[in-house]
């Protein structure tokens, strides 16, 4: 039997919450289990594995990477950035400039992972990704204090021009275009349909049946005609 155990500072408990929920399928599947273990300033996702260990790791690093691609990337640009925006406004920004990077974003980060029994998110962030702060830092130094809702829009624009990802809205879910559900916000510290749709990079959005009045008003704004309504 093989352990293998993630964690983290206890302030970011939820981010191995989520971790948790993202693996425990998998290692399931495979006859392993788990636990979430909390204290002494630590939150720890504990492993056990029966089998599949490879197939496990492997989701594991996916989820590791998107942790410190959202939620720490998040959490940095969040404390650099003081734009003349709103406060609804600032998070969208926020998921538009982490949607616009993600993918080199991850895939660096899936580099730099090592495979190890023991992994401590924020000593791997702070001690192996050194280079990818100062790429965060640089793209904190191009918005300027006086950017305001015209320039989002305008941003927002050209980022959903340049892509075609396709989502799904049913309700208050977003789903990919493998139609499983996208739950990235949470790693912003409160999840919501708007983020969601932002981070997940789409240049066109279905919307399966009814949607509500103000999501319906942010499609409208910011996605225009690349907004299908059914």
């Amino acid at each position: 039997m093989e352990e293998i155990t993630v964690s983290d500072a206890i302030g970011r408990s939820s981010f191995i919450t989520y971790l948790y929920n993202a693996v425990m399928g998998d290692v399931m599947r495979e006859g392993g289990t788990g636990e979430l273990l909390f204290g002494d300033g630590r939150a720890a996702l504990r492993l056990r594995l029966k089998g599949g260990e490879a197939r496990v790791r492997a989701r594991l690093d996916e989820k590791i990477a998107e942790i410190v691609g959202v939620g720490y990337k998040y959490a940095y640009l969040r404390e650099r950035l003081n734009p003349s925006l709103a406060r609804r406004e600032k998070k969208l920004l926020l998921a538009a400039l982490i949607a616009a990077d993600y993918e080199g974003d991850n895939e660096y980060i899936k580099r730099k992972q090592r495979e190890v029994s023991a992994c401590n998110i924020d000593g791997f962030y702070l001690f192996r990704l050194g280079a990818l702060r100062e790429k965060w830092s640089r793209i904190a130094d191009y918005v300027p204090v006086g950017f305001t809702s015209a320039d989002l829009k305008k941003f927002c624009e050209y980022l959903v021009g340049e892509s075609s990802h396709k989502i799904y809205l049913k309700g208050n879910v977003v789903f990919g275009e493998n139609f499983a559900p996208l739950r990235r916000s949470r790693l912003t510290g409160e999840e919501d349909v708007m983020t969601e749709i932002m981070l997940s990079d789409a240049g066109f959005v279905y919307c399966l049946g009814e949607v509500e009045d103000s999501v319906g008003d942010f499609l409208q704004k910011y996605y225009a005609e690349r907004a299908i309504f059914s």
